[in-house]
């Protein structure tokens, strides 16, 4: 069976190996609950009962086994996106709305529900993991779909530059992105930005 974890920098061995997929497993489950700093490769080697040793035949190190997880993670939010962004039943104006609300909901899910992986994520964030990097090409890609889909059925100018406009777009969906700036708002707070930003955004890209 095809593995369907993340191989991300610092990793060893074969992308795809049984043990592999225990260990980052084991490290989703001991960082939810423990945090990444309170967690050491020791405790992942004891879960899965092996030694130390045999988990670095993986892993150079625990911040290569926390670079997985946090792949895993954000991941299953660029999944969501992309999905979003190759709905065909869905205008590219009710796509791009729809990015904003994904961004933010599974923002408020992660970064205040899973306390934990907040914590992770941010240190990613703080420390330009790969994983972060990943996360970003993905939203910057699921924005150029939609831009590109708006473009061809009329609903978006076409003068603007397309890279310009994605990364301008990428620049407004970051703040629903990231650990940091949602903390700055209460919920109510946050869907009224997510409406009031994704409208602004539209109007410039009327035709």
């Amino acid at each position: 069976m095809e593995s369907t974890l993340p191989h991300t920098s610092g990793q060893r061995g074969p992308v795809e190996h049984e043990r592999r997929e225990q260990i980052i497993r084991a490290a989703d489950e001991h960082f939810r609950r423990y945090g990444y700093n309170k967690t050491t490769v020791a405790d992942l080697a004891k879960a899965i009962g092996v030694s130390g040793a045999y988990v670095y035949r993986f892993f150079e190190s625990k911040q290569a086994i926390g670079e997985a997880v946090c792949a895993m993670t954000l991941g299953r939010i660029d999944a969501l996106l992309m999905e979003i962004a190759t709905d065909a039943q869905a205008t590219a104006t009710n796509r791009l709305r729809a990015l904003y609300r994904c961004l933010a909901e599974k923002g408020i899910e992660l970064f205040f529900n899973e306390r934990k992986l907040h914590d992770l994520v941010l240190a990613a964030v703080e420390a330009r993991w790969s994983s972060v990097m990943q996360h970003k090409a993905a939203m910057i890609e699921a924005v150029r779909r939609i831009v590109v889909d708006g473009r061809t059925s009329g609903e978006f100018e076409r003068k603007t530059p397309l890279d310009e406009i994605c990364t301008a777009v990428f620049e407004t969906l970051e703040p629903f992105a990231h650990p940091m700036l949602l903390e700055l708002k209460e919920p109510d707070e946050l869907d009224a930005s997510v409406v009031a930003v994704s409208n602004l955004v539209l109007r410039s890209l009327s035709p």
